[in-house]
């Protein structure tokens, strides 16, 4: 088969939709070439000033609540949205009620549901209140020590080593 455009033989085969329709294009090499860098008409099209405001005060809208949401934190171990967006991972179970809002989009963007359907751990789903309550003890155990207060700090320590020894011994 020759080129459409000369003589040559054709090495490309493209197959367009256009209007609904496949139009075959049979090509050699060099008028491929030209025929791909052709700018789609989508990609030429340049923004209006106005979109570009709009776009640009949406950039600004959006920093200043990205700004004041990385500053709200988890009441129970402490951890802040900033955190969470720098690490990849969350402080607790808790941290899925307090930045429900901003999750929970996230979430549905990367699994497609809410909700959790599979399988589970075994033993799992079971003493999350007593791993919520040593992760809140270890953030005020920080926090005591921060404060330069010993005394609270030590308190905290041994409350979570019972904890940690029962916790243990629970199959």
């Amino acid at each position: 088969m020759r080129c459409q455009k000369c003589e040559k033989p054709a090495t490309f085969h493209i197959t367009e939709l256009a209007g609904g329709k496949p139009q075959e294009l049979h090509l050699c090499e060099e008028h491929a070439k030209e025929y791909l860098r052709q700018p789609d008409a989508a990609e030429e099209a340049s923004p209006s000033l106005a979109g570009m405001l709009a776009q640009q005060l949406a950039v600004g809208q959006t920093a200043a609540e990205l700004a004041r949401l990385d500053q709200q934190a988890c009441p129970v171990c402490g951890i802040t949205f900033f955190e969470f967006r720098n690490q990849g991972r969350l402080g607790c179970p808790h941290d899925y009620v307090g930045f429900k809002k901003e999750l929970g989009p996230l979430i549905l963007n990367i699994h497609g549901e809410s909700e959790h359907r599979g399988k589970r751990p075994p033993g799992g789903g079971g003493g999350t209140d007593e791993l919520t309550k040593l992760i809140r003890l270890r953030r005020e155990m920080r926090e005591a020590i921060t404060e330069e207060n010993y005394e609270r700090a030590s308190e905290l320590r041994d409350e979570i080593r019972q904890m940690e020894k029962t916790t243990r011994r629970a199959p």
